[in-house]
């Protein structure tokens, strides 16, 4: 359902006539909104739908296959209903903080995929983010889930980044290249801590993500770590200490040592498609 935000036709019309910015945005809503009779614990929400859809659409380095994504009508309306699935969600006392881990980062990403393939084809979601009018994919993207209306913006900084997890930032993907790989397989309370860890380490095991020379004591990351600094420690010395565990074991003691100097590699917002991946290789 899509339906114009802050704007009706009139409003329009006496802008343009005045000189006025109308700020219309259209939303576009996914999921639905389910009474609190029919919500269910987010422990009890099956990702499974949405497991098989990553095992059938997504390689192992986590290019997409969005062409045959959204050429399958029936696998559109199978991520639709795991979307619907998502909305029944309600977090209580009881919730255990692995399930909410897990559920969002399957949010995310579902949504994100669920977005691009309304567009597609397309090159990069940066093409669906209109600053003042239009549709914002950051922002108009949006799932119900327990009363409120969650956009791609508010899950990453009002719920995940508030969970204390930074390796949050190697599992949910916008959809980008310079994004992490996103996992062929769901994320489950079972196995979220593991996922986490594997996926990070995938993350600063890939060239473009991460590099390190012990001779000239350099270090380059993605710009994650610049974006999202706060979350991995007050400066670079403490943000490369937080991610020496996933490091490769050649750079931890490099990355340990307090004295590598840091600078930031570029970030590619080029679609994670499997249709642009160059034969043979990860880029």
């Amino acid at each position: 359902m899509e339906r114009l935000r802050g704007c009706n036709a009139t409003a329009l019309l006496i802008g343009f006539l005045y000189g006025h910015v109308c700020h219309a945005h259209p939303t576009v809503t996914l999921g639905e909104v389910v009474p609190v009779d029919r919500q269910i614990d987010v422990d009890r929400i099956d990702h499974s739908s949405w497991d098989a859809l990553l095992k059938k659409y997504v390689d192992d380095a986590g290019f997409v296959d969005y062409a045959g994504w959204k050429g399958a009508a029936a696998d559109v309306g199978a991520l639709d209903g795991y979307l619907s699935r998502l909305s029944t969600a309600k977090f209580t006392g009881t919730s255990t903080r692995e399930a909410r881990l897990a559920f969002w980062i399957n949010a995310y990403n579902a949504m994100a995929v669920r977005g691009i393939l309304r567009e597609y084809p397309t090159t990069s979601i940066r093409n669906h983010t209109a600053k003042v009018y239009g549709y914002n994919i950051w922002k108009d993207l949006q799932l119900p889930v327990a009363g409120q209306a969650w956009s791609l913006d508010a899950i990453e900084h009002q719920v995940l980044r508030k969970m204390g997890e930074p390796r949050i930032h190697f599992a949910i993907v916008c959809a980008s290249k310079g994004c992490p790989r996103l996992l062929n397989e769901a994320y489950t309370a079972q196995r979220v801590d593991e996922q986490l860890t594997a996926n990070a380490v995938q993350f600063f095991s890939d060239s473009a993500k991460f590099a390190a020379n012990a001779d000239s004591g350099t270090v380059q990351v993605s710009p994650i770590l610049k974006w999202f600094g706060e979350d991995f420690g007050g400066d670079p010395s403490a943000q490369l200490k937080s991610i020496a565990p996933y490091l490769p074991e050649t750079h931890r003691k490099l990355a340990l040592s307090g004295r590598a100097r840091v600078t930031y590699l570029d970030y590619d917002w080029g679609l994670n498609d499997r249709a642009g991946r160059p034969v043979g290789g990860r880029r």
